[in-house]
């Protein structure tokens, strides 16, 4: 299937490219400086200021509504709540927003997902999980981020869990690893919760830290796949006066105490020189496109903080709220910083790894399946190698609420959803590709959801392609209002078509969801 020429021109038409020039027709920008309005502002604009960088303008309310609403729970803002709030006075509307989805089922769902790669929540190969224990695993952790857990406590559950990967899930994070060998879980857990790359520490660090792993022992049961992980002082493997933390401290580990729990004390205390950082960042990263160290999770002395104030100030944060995320993310959104253009103001080299612009980002695989779905009405199919009940996916399931990785579709694999095989943040591909845009642009399962789509066939149906038609298309797909400009082309292309007025709208659809505006965060 080929789209027509006239189509070709219409996308080119259509979509409004952001410029860094002011006009009343520009949608994504309010013409006015940006002005700090908290600590976090405070620190990035005075290293801005230093550094000799403009910022960015304000984003506009259109944008904010789309950008948040992506960044905080995967999903469009439906039209009518658009509608809502581009109409809403209220100069708190932005920081009302902002707490509404946070308390919405959909955060649990894509925040599960987000830690669902970092925890490598996946059935078989190459980790050894089963999966009925991916379920269990994948809903505790929903759970504890729905119940707004504070992160310490859920990092410690995780690392001192025993009993069966069925009935206890946090034990399944002993499981989900290469190899259970006391270094390959020390890796995880350095990588997973520090932010560190343990294969890069001298050899005897590395070690030092793995005996605090080497009692685990794995025990079979004569439930087909189920297994107990549990403390066993008899399967050392690994002298124990070895023991040793990262920092350099030696462990006083005594025998009747499970060493991973001394372990999980010397993590989580708020002094720790990894554990605060790394989440900080994390989140930081999660939000703004990048960690103010950079990779997220490769934290080491040769790799420092852009702008170590404001690290520091997340850090203070999150212990003054007693590891709080969600406390977190509303300082964090509610910043300037966060609502910032992605247009930016100045061509310094250094203006985007400080933070003076929202970075442009494609939007992770199954944030963009559902947002085609969320339009057009329609749903997908999944398929995994895995023969068990547990792999059988309704159709009416959000891709972003899929617990197991080995659950998979095509789409998937083009748009680079991880594997959940490392637990890297880099495993999850966003780069867009060839193969990506002839996708958007002439795949037959994008033109079915178009031209099929109920919900979109309802909307097709108004009478005639005027303005009103057009509005309702554009906050459908983009979250905003179209400009007179683009109102103008629109209209004129629909009166103009020669064929079925029909396939003329199927075209305005099309080149709307094929520009960066609805492909990216912006």
């Amino acid at each position: 299937m080929q789209k027509s020429t006239g189509w070709a021109i219409l996308l080119l038409m259509l979509v409004i490219k952001p410029a860094a020039s002011q006009s009343p027709q520009n949608p994504f920008e309010i013409p006015a400086a940006a002005v700090p309005r908290g600590k976090i502002d405070d620190l990035v604009f005075a290293r801005l200021k230093m550094l000799g960088v403009q910022p960015a303008h304000p984003c506009s309310d259109a944008v904010f509504i789309h950008r948040v609403y992506l960044d905080v729970i995967g999903t469009l803002p439906g039209e009518q709540e658009a509608k809502d709030f581009l109409s809403d006075r209220d100069p708190n509307k932005r920081g009302a927003l902002i707490d509404r989805l946070l308390g919405r089922e959909e955060f649990a769902d894509y925040w599960a997902m987000k830690w669902s790669d970092l925890l490598r929540v996946k059935s078989e190969f190459p980790v050894n999980l089963w999966p009925n224990a991916v379920q269990a695993y994948h809903r505790w952790i929903r759970t504890a981020i729905k119940q707004n857990m504070p992160y310490d406590q859920f990092v410690r559950e995780i690392l001192t869990a025993s009993g069966s990967n069925f009935r206890v899930p946090a034990v399944n994070f002993y499981r989900a690893v290469r190899k259970k060998e006391p270094k390959v879980i020390a890796q995880a857990v350095a990588l997973t919760f520090m932010g560190a790359r343990a294969e890069k520490w001298p050899e005897a660090r590395w070690s030092d830290m793995a005996a605090f792993f080497s009692q685990i022992a794995y025990k079979s049961t004569a439930e087909w796949k189920e297994e107990i992980v549990i403390w066993s002082e008899g399967s050392a493997q690994k002298n124990l006066s070895n023991a040793g933390f990262p920092d350099g401290k030696p462990a006083r580990i005594l025998p009747d105490r499970d060493p991973r729990e001394i372990f999980a004390d010397w993590l989580i205390d708020p002094k720790n020189p990894w554990f605060t950082r790394n989440i900080a960042n994390r989140v930081w990263s999660w939000l703004l496109g990048r960690g103010i160290i950079h990779e997220p999770d490769d934290i080491r002395p040769d790799n420092q903080p852009v702008n170590p104030e404001l690290l520091s100030c997340l850090e203070q944060e999150l212990i003054q709220s007693h590891y709080d995320l969600k406390s977190l993310y509303r300082l964090i959104l509610n910043s300037e910083t966060y609502q910032l253009s992605s247009i930016p103001a100045s061509d310094s080299a250094t203006a985007e790894s400080n933070f003076a612009f929202y970075p442009l980002r494609r939007l992770e695989a199954e944030v963009l399946i559902d947002a085609l779905d969320q339009i057009t009405g329609t749903t997908e199919q999944y398929s995994s190698a895995i023969p068990e009940p547990f792999t059988f996916i309704p159709e009416n399931r959000r891709s972003i609420a899929l617990a197991d990785a080995s659950i998979t579709s095509p789409f998937f694999e083009t748009f680079g959803r991880p594997p959940r095989d490392t637990g890297l943040e880099l495993e999850r591909n966003n780069a867009p590709t060839a193969a990506q845009r002839l996708h958007m642009l002439n795949s037959s399962h994008i033109e079915r959801k178009i031209e099929q789509g109920p919900r979109l066939l309802a909307l097709l149906k108004q009478p005639g392609g005027g303005q009103a038609l057009i509005n309702d298309l554009y906050l459908t797909i983009l979250s905003r209002y179209p400009t007179d400009a683009e109102v103008k082309k629109a209209a004129a292309y629909y009166q103009t078509y020669t064929g079925n007025k029909r396939e003329a709208l199927v075209d305005i659809v099309w080149a709307l969801i094929n520009g960066a505006e609805f492909i990216c965060r912006h």
